[in-house]
């Protein structure tokens, strides 16, 4: 497979065209951002592990019937992935009342929601990736209604899922973000990356609520250690996915 253009830079990842139209390379870096990039820095190893986090789940979703971009690895730090055209959308699923849903609504972090929360926000930074009502997501034309139900649905399902691994792990999951794109045949597939970056991860036996955390909230707090749990979350997916093999 040879590589040709850069085709687009986010904060976590750069996308390069390949020889094939319908295959991407995406090439995870170590760069950390927090606060809509308000603060950045660099969690060493960050891009291997996080590629590796989300080859590991991708393949465990693929399993249990999602479809998701993810086709590869060709390094450690590289996943090959179909290419797919972006919803401008952020889909966060919340199961522990925590970040932005406290601070907006009073709630008490660590308050567990009855049920999953759902919610969908702008992919737009300069607008700092606002909270939507599907009124105003179908105002705006940024998926159908019968795409918003698919998208909604499926999130249910990811969640139920990624619940029960990440359990199987040793750690409770609080609250994740996914972004969802079309394939050349207009289908839903699960794109971007599960991994720390976009998770909200606790050590279910740890009570103390800095040593709990295992995810980038290391970095938004300095709360330090941050490439120590970023680690530690690899080691405890390569071994769940090995103990169900």
């Amino acid at each position: 497979m040879s590589v040709h253009s850069k085709l687009y830079e986010g904060k976590a990842k750069i996308l390069y065209t390949t020889d094939d139209p319908e295959v991407l390379l995406a090439d995870f870096k170590d760069d950390a951002t927090a606060f809509n990039a308000q603060k950045r820095g660099s969690i060493l190893g960050k891009g291997r592990i996080n590629c590796s986090i989300a080859s590991q789940l991708f393949q465990q979703l693929e399993l249990s019937g999602i479809k998701t971009h993810f086709i590869d690895n060709p390094q450690p730090h590289q996943m090959r992935v179909k290419a797919v055209k972006i919803l401008p959308l952020e889909v966060v699923v919340r199961n522990i009342a925590a970040g932005s849903l406290c601070q907006q609504t009073g709630l008490a972090l660590g308050t567990v929601l009855k049920q999953p929360l759902v919610e969908f926000y702008y992919k737009n930074d300069q607008l700092g990736d606002p909270l939507l009502t599907r009124d105003r997501l179908l105002l705006m034309e940024l998926a159908t209604a019968e795409q918003v139900d698919e998208i909604t649905h499926l999130a249910l399902q990811i969640n139920e899922f990624l619940k029960e691994f990440w359990l199987g792990c040793g750690i409770t999951l609080v609250d994740f973000k996914l972004e969802f794109g079309l394939d050349s045949q207009q289908q839903i597939l699960l794109a971007d990356e599960i991994s720390p970056d976009t998770c909200r991860l606790w050590k279910t036996t740890e009570t103390d609520p800095n040593r709990r955390v295992l995810d980038k909230d290391r970095f938004r707090k300095d709360l330090g250690n941050v490439e120590d749990a970023y680690e530690e979350v690899l080691q405890r997916v390569l071994q769940a996915v090995e103990t169900k093999k």
